[in-house]
């Protein structure tokens, strides 16, 4: 029996050495991998953080162009607020004028639709006026509208 114990002892022996040399092989695998991971993730965070900077950079040169918000000033009330809201965090001289020009066509809207038959024609003269300017503004031009524009630069000045 003592020859069993002896070779159970070497089997034994054998498989635990084999068992350390398979955990020895798949720790050195592991820490491959690992390595392998962590060099794909630095390389995605940089990746990630160029894509972020360059958007930035674009988000920003879009908010610093005037026309950018003299267009949006156009584009109905909300848009004009929007636009507000863009110019006030970088005043452009190009985004106010429009800003001011179109508060005045709001005013002049709101005051005249409250009179019967002139509010029709009003209404008219006022989306001749805002296809002018939004041509000029699309043109990068600032050119005052027919309809009281120079006014509306001098009665809103503050804005």
């Amino acid at each position: 029996m003592s020859d069993d114990n002896k070779n159970l002892s070497d089997d034994l022996e054998d498989m635990i050495g084999d068992a350390k040399e398979g955990v020895k092989k798949a720790g050195d695998k592991i820490s491959q991998k690992a390595s392998e991971f962590s060099d794909d993730a630095k390389e995605f965070a940089d990746d990630a953080k160029k894509a972020a900077s360059d958007f930035a950079d674009d988000a920003k040169e879009v908010l610093s162009d005037g026309k950018n918000v003299g267009i949006i000033a156009h584009i109905t009330f909300i848009g004009w607020v929007i636009a507000i809201i863009m110019n006030s965090n970088n005043k452009t001289e190009f985004g106010s004028f429009y800003v001011r020009q179109v508060l005045g066509f709001i005013i002049i809207a709101m005051v005249t639709s409250w009179i019967p038959f002139v509010n029709i024609v009003m209404w008219l003269v006022l989306l001749v006026a805002w296809i002018m300017s939004l041509v000029a503004a699309l043109g990068g031009q600032m050119k005052p509208t027919f309809l009281l524009g120079k006014q509306f630069q001098e009665w809103f000045k503050g804005i």
